[in-house]
């Protein structure tokens, strides 16, 4: 039998939620990370959400904040939140949502796979302490390749940060459109 698949509750009811309920959507719409839950959880807890594009929204401000402040300690804790990404293209991915994201990129042959490996090589090499994080959803590995590339060339590292946290809430919007109970009617 399996397990029954992970469903968010109606985001209205975020604030009324326990703690280990409030980590379980974090890490549902994001992904499993400690510092990301020390950051939002009292956001959680205080609410309001009509919906969960207000909930990432919050955590977007959150993330942008950490970000503008260019202290070290917040930059830190910045790397620490991005770092929680899955590499893409990763043989072993540790989050199932990200691992079905990331299936378009499976598909490929051992020279795109090699590329993919040396381009996140590349990218955390140029950018120490960040992982190279984008909107698969459904694109080529191709694609993704050419976009890695251009990012690495550009070598801006407050550009990439802005686009990590963008990427990361883009995912989270999508993921919350997919956990999210239809209604019927």
């Amino acid at each position: 039998m399996s397990p029954t698949p992970f469903k968010l509750p109606p985001a209205h009811t975020v604030p009324t939620l326990s703690t280990r309920k409030h980590i379980e959507i974090l890490s549902a719409l994001f992904e499993p990370c400690p510092a990301l839950n020390t950051l939002a959880l009292e956001y959680l807890a205080a609410g309001p959400f009509e919906s969960y594009d207000d909930l990432v929204g919050i955590v977007y401000g959150l993330l942008a904040d950490l970000n503008g402040s260019k202290t070290p300690k917040n930059t830190e804790w910045l790397l620490k939140i991005l770092a929680a990404h899955p590499r893409l293209g990763a043989k072993k991915i540790e989050s199932e949502l990200s691992a079905e994201e990331q299936a378009s990129l499976a598909a490929a042959n051992a020279e795109e796979e090699e590329a993919l490996k040396r381009l996140n090589d590349e990218y955390e090499k140029k950018f120490p302490g960040m992982r190279y994080i984008a909107f698969v959803n459904g694109r080529s590995r191709q694609i993704i390749i050419k976009d890695m590339e251009k990012r690495i060339s550009r070598w801006d590292s407050e550009a990439e940060k802005e686009e990590a946290i963008q990427a990361m809430c883009d995912i989270a919007r999508d993921r919350a459109n997919k956990l999210t109970p239809q209604k019927t009617v």
